[in-house]
């Protein structure tokens, strides 16, 4: 325990607390995925916010929607469908055609304003994923639908960083690690 704090005194609960779930017990990782899809929620409005293609701000829109209706199943139940999931997994595949080629295997993650912040987009939502799989091997229930979602997330906004930076004219930058041969 840190400070004078033994195991039998109650924790501070502030009067003005940002969300009532933060002082959950630590190993209860529902509030943690909550925090974190509302952090991807908002960088995902930030990604919209300088994006012009008023396409596109339309599909990262609905993407944040979703993001937000997938924040609480892990405290409440899964109200993303199994035809949202799609339509994202559709939203991958029509972005990895147009950005074939671009991609051979690992690129650094730079490039235009646009492409970088869906470079973060894409490791919170490996973060996501992560964070699910420890909350499912602590011995709780997790929709494969949501395992889906997460990780299709994560991969959108990898292949909208390719598109969003050939959109802007930078040339992805190939990296080869010196540890995977």
């Amino acid at each position: 325990m840190g400070g004078n704090q033994t195991m039998n005194e109650k924790i501070y609960r502030s009067p003005y607390e940002a969300y009532p779930f933060l002082a959950d017990p630590s190993e209860d990782f529902r509030c943690d995925f909550e925090i974190l899809t509302d952090r991807i929620s908002s960088e995902t409005g930030l990604l919209r916010s300088i994006i012009r293609d008023e396409i596109l701000r339309s599909e990262l829109l609905k993407v944040d929607e979703l993001i937000y209706h997938a924040n609480p199943t892990l405290r409440t139940h899964m109200t993303v469908t199994a035809d949202e999931v799609q339509w994202l997994k559709d939203c991958v595949d029509r972005l990895k055609l147009e950005t074939q080629g671009r991609c051979k295997l690992f690129v650094l993650p730079q490039g235009s304003t646009a492409g970088c912040i869906a470079h973060v987009l894409r490791t919170d939502g490996k973060v996501l994923v992560r964070m699910l799989y420890r909350y499912a091997q602590s011995g709780n229930p997790v929709e494969p639908l949501l395992f889906d979602f997460a990780n299709l997330l994560s991969g959108y906004f990898f292949v909208l960083a390719l598109y969003l930076n050939e959109r802007d004219g930078i040339d992805e930058i190939p990296f080869i690690s010196r540890n995977y041969r």
